[in-house]
């Protein structure tokens, strides 16, 4: 792609993109591209004047580089749609707004005394009717105070205030229209099922193809821990699907030959071959997306206290008006009352100071799919880490493998390799890698796989049944042995590595060493975590005690329990949350999605398994835990803005009521200052809570 830089700074590049129109697909495609690179901070893209703002690290050269490579992918540029588009609907929400500012200037310059006063009427008998039919069915809300306030001008012959607040009262509902489907937006970007590429069956075996390629009629596998990309029947296979984020079901299904399967299931065991009836965006997946578009499900309990408080104050305000009426005998201070409500400030702020927590998450790589969620994790004084993948490197590498029984070592390896690729778990990937760098190959050689959860996988190779994984399942559940004149060999294996166990034929035939080492903020995340308010830090893993406690002391956590299973994981957030203590709980594996899921906030590792993805509430980055210190200080001043949000409103509009009684405020200078104020506090609810990174 050819471009000129217009301007240039200290890691900050402007450039222009030779072409003579972009579209908002192409300047979204072109957003997401540039943003994947590692050395990219942000990108902004100007699609009307096909402008590019970069705020890159320090590789300048490589970024001259992915500019002059960069080519539209026109095939993928469908996936920008604009229902899809933060882009195009905040395009649309801006042309709106425009319009609106616009016309109302127009009104107030050009329109003579008696056409604006009969364009005021009109337009105030919608509101009017409105206020009737909230009374009519016996409720005293926000509309009857707004069809009261603008009835009553209308009555004193003070139409400029009428429309004022008229305008006022269409901003706040274009805003919170706007503000409710960008949230809605960010949610279901947040559970798209980021599938790009399948295993298509062809005769040749299994082909990874771009999801779009996949046609109606053919036959994809998907394989233990992956998410099922498309609607289907199985043709071949067996395998147990997690349909938790469909149907609720809290038990994994079966599905043989015959049975439909979903897209955003997740094959929790075993693996399957699917016919595929739906293309992607047409299947029952996006369906629900859709449905999830209209619900409130996932409203922050601040929201749903703004609106129930805005409504329970209505029938203050009136009595506050008519007693001021009895008093005084004078409407102009009995009106100054109605001029002012809390419902536009309540309902705009509170709904725009937890998006803008969502998005200022989003900037930081944390996708939080509830502003409900932030509020549990503000609230939160127990966090439990899974071990594995979270606290240690996602990136595990095999440092020795040790045969025994005679065993080649390559073999050990090989047939390792063979069994773990279908495992999407940082161990297995582990295992899978150092096969690859020594150039051992290891084709499916064995029969169907079975995974059995935290743990091994158990298969057959030439008739000889072949499993692999902790100690406890080896030797205790499959009940293995140690070649004989061994022991002293087993006995003397490397305490300081994670171990994963061979056996075939019963017999152990190879120990797979795998150095996992902590991640070195690991403590220093802990301890800013404590400063924020944690007050207890469990690790909870399914290794054995002596690597547990070494782990647990350098991170030092308060409790540490070692070679628990998923049940045992999702069973003690239970019992915490019995004690009345609010919980977060942290993994990256199909094992700890019980315990994601029973927790008050289940957070995922983004590069984890697809399942504690899907269970997930929040997902954060994989590079460090930084994002957590990050997503607590986000989360508790969401809760000390909107806090602050109530005071304010409640105390400013209180003194204008006041101040309007005692005759001090007109009634149009009233419903300046409450119009003011409720686009000020909107304002300030739009603004990041974290100033910069020094959080960190």
């Amino acid at each position: 792609m050819q471009c000129t830089i217009l301007h240039e700074s200290r890691n900050r590049m402007r450039v222009h993109l030779k072409m003579s129109r972009m579209s908002l697909a192409q300047a979204d495609q072109l957003e997401e591209r540039l943003s994947a690179l590692q050395f990219v901070r942000k990108v902004t893209v100007y699609e009307r004047t096909c402008d590019a703002v970069i705020l890159y690290e320090s590789n300048r050269s490589a970024l001259l580089k992915a500019l002059s490579a960069f080519r539209f992918d026109t095939e993928a540029l469908a996936e920008f749609s604009p229902e899809k588009s933060n882009r195009a609907l905040n395009r649309q929400y801006q042309e709106k707004l425009v319009g609106m500012v616009a016309w109302r200037c127009v009104r107030k310059l050009y329109f003579p005394a008696p056409l604006s006063m009969a364009y005021t009427v009109i337009h105030g008998a919608k509101f009017v009717w409105k206020g009737i039919r909230c009374l009519l069915r016996g409720k005293l809300e926000v509309e009857v105070l707004d069809a009261a306030s603008i009835g009553a001008s209308v009555a004193q012959g003070d139409f400029e205030t009428a429309a004022s607040v008229m305008f006022l009262l269409k901003l706040g509902d274009l805003l919170e229209e706007w503000t409710r489907k960008k949230s809605m937006g960010d949610l279901v970007r947040s559970l798209s099922l980021n599938v790009d590429r399948v295993w298509l069956k062809t005769e040749s075996g299994e082909v990874l193809v771009p999801i779009s390629q996949v046609r109606q009629g053919d036959a994809i596998c998907v394989h233990c821990g992956n998410i099922i990309p498309l609607d289907g029947k199985v043709v071949c296979g067996e395998a147990n699907v997690n349909q938790a984020s469909l149907t609720g079901e809290s038990i994994p299904v079966l599905k043989s030959a015959g049975a439909p399967v979903y897209a955003g299931t997740v094959v929790e065991e075993g693996e399957c071959t699917i016919c595929v009836e739906q293309q992607a965006g047409t299947g029952r997946y996006d369906q629900i997306v859709s449905m999830i578009e209209q619900s409130e499900k996932l409203k922050s309990d601040a929201e749903v206290r703004a609106v129930h408080l805005a409504d329970r104050l209505v029938p203050y305000s009136l009595a506050g008006t008519a007693l001021t009426y009895l008093l005084t005998r004078n409407i102009t201070r009995a009106v100054s009352i109605l001029m002012v409500d809390y419902s536009c400030a309540l309902k705009l702020s509170m709904p725009l100071a937890v998006l803008s927590a969502m998005r200022e998450c989003g900037n930081y790589h944390i996708t939080v799919k509830g502003g409900k969620y932030l509020e549990a994790v503000a609230k939160a004084d127990t966090i439990v880490f899974d071990k594995t993948g979270t606290l240690t490197h996602a990136n595990p590498t095999v440092v020795d493998v040790i045969p025994f029984g005679g065993f080649p070592k390559d073999e050990v390896l090989r047939v390792a390799a063979c069994l773990e690729e279908h495992y999407p778990h940082s161990m297995a990937n582990a295992v899978v890698q150092k096969a690859k760098e020594l150039g051992i190959t290891h084709d499916e050689m064995h029969s169907q796989v079975e995974y059995v959860v935290a743990h091994g996988i158990s298969s057959r190779i030439d008739g000889e049944k072949v499993v692999i994984g902790s100690q406890h399942f080896i030797f205790d559940d499959e009940g293995c042995v140690i070649p004989s004149g061994e022991e002293e060999k087993f006995d003397s294996l490397p305490a300081e590595f994670t171990h994963l166990y061979l056996a075939r034929g019963g017999e152990l035939v190879g120990v797979i060493c795998v150095a996992d080492p902590l991640r070195q903020e690991a403590s220093i995340v802990l301890n800013r975590l404590r400063a924020l308010g944690i007050r207890n830090a469990v690790m909870m893993t399914g290794d054995n005690e002596r690597t547990a406690a070494a782990i647990a002391a350098q991170v030092g956590v308060d409790t540490y329990y070692a070679g628990v299973l998923p049940e045992d994981k999702a069973k003690f957030v239970e019992q915490e949350k019995a004690k009345g203590h609010t919980v977060i709980m942290i993994g990256d594996g199909i094992n700890d999605s019980p315990a994601l899921s029973a927790a008050d906030v289940g957070i995922a590792i983004s590069e984890g398994a697809a399942i504690a993805r899907e269970i997930a509430d929040i997902t954060i980055g994989a590079d460090d835990l930084y994002e957590l210190v990050l997503l607590r200080s986000i989360a508790m001043g969401l809760q000390q803005r909107t806090s602050m949000n109530y005071r304010f409103v409640i105390g400013f509009n209180s003194t204008l009521i006041v101040l309007g009684a005692a005759g001090v405020l007109p009634p149009a200078t009233s419903a300046l200052l409450h119009n003011m104020s409720t686009i000020g506090i909107s304002m300030k609810s739009m603004t990041n809570l974290i100033k910069d990174s020094t959080v960190m």
